[in-house]
């Protein structure tokens, strides 16, 4: 492993730990609440917020296991239908969101469902005020085309996100924030594919054509 790869592997964990946070926290918090409280109406309302807490844990890391990891392999089909349990999931309890989808294959290339999820990871970034994510992808004749598209009436899209995606970020200004795009530009790379952005007044569309993949 390069020196290269070891700082974007360690950024990747940066930005897992941080999304991670929040609902591992949620239930610490629980569990001490829990231990003071007597009252058996507020013992049930903790015992909700820790099963709320628990689940948003586990769609998290799921997602981050296909997203930045190896989950199944590498070289393999995966069926659509997991990612988009997996994206699903993840917007489950932001009903500012609304999702949408087209995909008219049953499977994808493994580099394919990672840009595809990451793609929804910075399309759910940049709606802080809620909107419609729309996902499209699909398998033809050996190349993957994915579309992702972010729309709502704020739009927050970090510039340096969009170089990471087109590989001009210099390595030395790589953070946990831009660290996926840098993952996703570096796919495509090696498999001779190409990344688009484009942001417009009240949309951010993303574009992947991933060959072999």
């Amino acid at each position: 492993m390069t020196t290269s790869s070891l700082e974007l592997a360690s950024l990747l964990c940066s930005r897992l730990c941080h999304d991670m946070l929040s609902p591992v926290g949620a239930l610490t918090n629980g569990l001490e609440l829990l231990a003071d409280e007597k009252d058996p109406v507020m013992r049930q309302r903790c015992f909700e917020l820790l099963e709320q807490s628990a689940r948003i844990s586990a769609d998290k890391l799921k997602f981050f296991r296909l997203a930045f990891g190896a989950a199944g392999g590498f070289g393999e089909l995966v069926p659509v239908n997991e990612a988009r349990v997996l994206v699903d999931a993840l917007v489950a309890n932001n009903a500012r969101i609304a999702v949408t989808w087209t995909l008219p294959s049953d499977a994808l290339p493994k580099p394919a469902v990672k840009t595809l999820l990451n793609f929804a990871l910075i399309g759910i970034d940049a709606l802080p005020r809620g909107g419609t994510l729309e996902l499209a992808a699909e398998l033809r004749q050996g190349t993957s085309e994915i579309v992702v598209r972010a729309s709502g009436t704020r739009i927050a899209f970090d510039g340096d996100i969009g170089r990471a995606l087109d590989g001009s970020l210099p390595e030395s200004e790589l953070s946990s924030r831009t660290a996926p795009a840098a993952m996703l530009a570096q796919l495509a790379a090696s498999l001779g594919g190409e990344l688009q952005y484009a942001l417009g007044e009240g949309a951010l569309v993303l574009g992947a054509v991933l060959p072999g993949a």
